[in-house]
């Protein structure tokens, strides 16, 4: 990799800046600032560590304060580096010009790990830093003068609670290595370095899945949802998901009336043995709860008055720093798991949980036992999924990008994409940026929808899309013909066959600029490519066993290019039906294999 020189500032006022200047080997000048450091003593020392560089910044006070806002800053010229990655990114990795790229990460939203690329699959320099819990402002992008790539890290933007300690550590790492390892080892310093020890993901995490959203909305009820179960069972999907709807009459789609959460008697007159029903199916329970949000026509909206974060035209947002308000959320979902026997719990919009104008501020946080934010939504969390751990240890808890970040990971096993209805590219691509920041936690597709009237071709295109994570089905599965039941009943079936290399072994995707159009997941025993596009190549080079190679190409062939003629090569279609193929010789091929079926080679 070409040399990299860069100074790292810390901006500050100028009459009491405090500056500090190490020397990097990645990117040279690395300069500490502070603008007004007050009473705090701030130091700053760089370390190798494996090839890479770790900056750590300690601060010290006498005794509890508000910490100085300091922000960490570099320029480097622009050699070889065409993209910026990060893990909410799903604009093809845009490489925006400095004056509009600014991204923010906290405990609950995203995570400050950005990674520079270049066109081949090469990690440039990625930068991490260490913090989980507390907001960082990133500002990272292009500037004209020069090409110049511009990268900050800015702390304390946002009002925080008094302390007198604190350290963060920032990793460079500059190795020209598979980009998606440097993400990985990068998510992985974070969550080593923060403390931070993730919950394991039990077997069902991984199992198929049935949403109730997209097909019913808030339009559901206990009938409905039993019909849709008995044949999602027979497919063998093994969790439910009932969304909102269950807890309101109302259909408007909006959160005036969360909060009280009491079960809509017209809707499920007698819920615990509405979901008993369920898991006589053979179907998991999970219940969905919008967190942080009580309704401005729910019973318990006046009851929490004065203690909300912020307040809009329907709804207010809990403010967790309040003791009473931990308790109410914990007692919520530990009755309802009591009452109904319910397995798990999809918790949403925990990325609420924020405030710009902090009203604690100007309270002076009275009432509040804990004056940190990001640490009461900490202690909120950790107390939920403790509790009801206690009742069930096997609990299923589902949050969704974009609050993925390691600290997320203390306290749910299944982390979905973000919504994206009917768009099998977005899909993709986030389910490949969770698997490259989520470790072994289950990483789950956006619930799946499509067409009746489309092909089965098409149909099966929208699951060869998210088949590297956990497929969600959202389909009314009663409506569907015929033809898209053997589309759903095959790639279910193949995808439970192959569960082990698709979802937890060396995962590869390529090109996210491109929006991912390979992906390959490798085990000790096969390995399987997807092709999302029929100019892209399946390189397959010296393999010593089977590879599967998905045609979700939308044509009805595939290049591929492999280093030896394989033993023998069978083809299947969208249905899982064997059809006649030739075997390829080695070198580059095209070969004829159906719209949305797949290609075996044995070695």
């Amino acid at each position: 990799m070409a040399t990299l020189a860069a100074s790292i500032l810390l901006t500050c006022s100028p009459a009491q800046a405090l500056e500090q200047t190490v020397k990097s080997k990645a990117v040279g000048n690395v300069t500490l600032k502070c603008d007004d450091p007050g009473a705090w003593k701030i130091d700053m020392k760089l370390t190798p560590e494996n090839g890479k560089e770790v900056i750590v910044i300690t601060m010290k006070a006498d005794k509890p304060q508000n910490p100085p806002r300091f922000g960490v800053s570099m320029s480097t010229p622009q050699l070889d580096t065409h993209h910026l990655w990060n893990a909410t990114n799903d604009n093809r990795c845009q490489l925006r010009p400095d004056w509009s790229g600014y991204y923010n990460s906290q405990l609950a939203f995203d995570m400050p790990l950005y990674s520079f690329i270049n066109e081949n699959n090469e990690n440039r320099l990625t930068v991490v830093s260490d913090e989980p819990l507390r907001r960082v402002d990133a500002h990272m992008g292009l500037r004209e003068e020069g090409s110049m790539l511009v990268a900050e890290l800015n702390y304390f933007n946002v009002p925080e609670a008094p302390i007198d300690h604190y350290e963060t550590k920032i990793l460079l790492d500059s190795r020209p290595i598979f980009w998606g390892k440097a993400i990985s080892e990068g998510v992985e310093w974070m969550t080593n370095e923060s403390g931070i020890k993730p919950i394991e993901a039990p077997e069902s995490a991984f199992d198929p899945l049935y949403s109730s959203w997209y097909q019913f909305h808030q339009n559901v009820t206990d009938k409905g949802i039993e019909d849709e179960c008995r044949t999602a069972a027979k497919l063998g999907m093994k969790t439910l998901i009932v969304d909102d709807g269950w807890q309101t009459d109302d259909n408007n789609r909006g959160y005036a009336f969360c909060g009280d959460w009491e079960v809509s008697k017209n809707r499920f007159p007698d819920m615990k043995s509405h979901v008993k029903k369920v898991q006589d199916m053979g179907l998991k329970y999970m219940v969905w709860y919008s967190v942080p949000f009580v309704g401005k026509k729910s019973n318990n909206f006046e009851k929490f008055n004065g203690k909300y974060l912020w307040v809009d035209h329907e709804k207010g947002a809990l403010d967790p720093r309040f003791p009473e308000v931990r308790e109410f959320l914990c007692n919520t979902y530990v009755n309802a798991m009591n009452e109904w026997n319910l397995d798990g719990f999809k918790l949403d919009f925990i990325d609420s949980f924020s405030t710009g104008n902090d009203p604690a501020v100007a309270e002076n946080y009275a009432g509040r036992d804990i004056k940190s934010l990001p640490e009461a939504i900490n202690v909120l969390m950790t107390e939920v999924y403790n509790r009801l751990k206690a009742i069930k240890p096997d609990v299923l808890i589902e949050f969704r990008q974009a609050y993925i970040g390691p600290a997320i990971r203390q306290y749910g096993n299944m982390l979905r994409a973000g919504d994206c209805p009917g768009d099998m590219q977005s899909n993709r691509q986030r389910i490949a940026n969770l698997r490259l920041t989520s470790g072994n936690s289950a990483v789950h597709s956006d619930m799946l929808e499509w067409n009746e009237a489309d092909t089965p071709e098409n149909a099966a295109r929208h699951i060869l899309s998210a088949l590297f994570g956990v497929v969600q089905y959202s389909m009314m599965l009663n409506h569907l013909p015929e033809d898209h039941m053997k589309v759903i009943r095959h790639w279910l079936d193949f995808s439970q066959k192959h569960r082990k290399t698709l979802l937890k072994s060396d995962f590869r995707p390529y090109h996210p600029e491109a929006c991912y159009p390979v992906i390959e997941a490798e085990s000790a025993d096969e390995r399987i490519i997807g092709l999302y596009n029929d100019a892209s190549i399946a390189n397959i080079g010296e393999s010593n066993k089977p590879v599967y190679i998905l045609n979700a190409t939308g044509t009805s062939s595939m290049i591929i290019d492999t280093a030896k003629k394989p033993k023998s090569a069978e083809a299947y279609n969208v249905y899982g039906e064997k059809v006649s193929v030739a075997t390829p010789d080695k070198g580059v091929s095209r070969v004829n294999v159906p719209k949305s079926g797949y290609l075996l080679l044995k070695y």
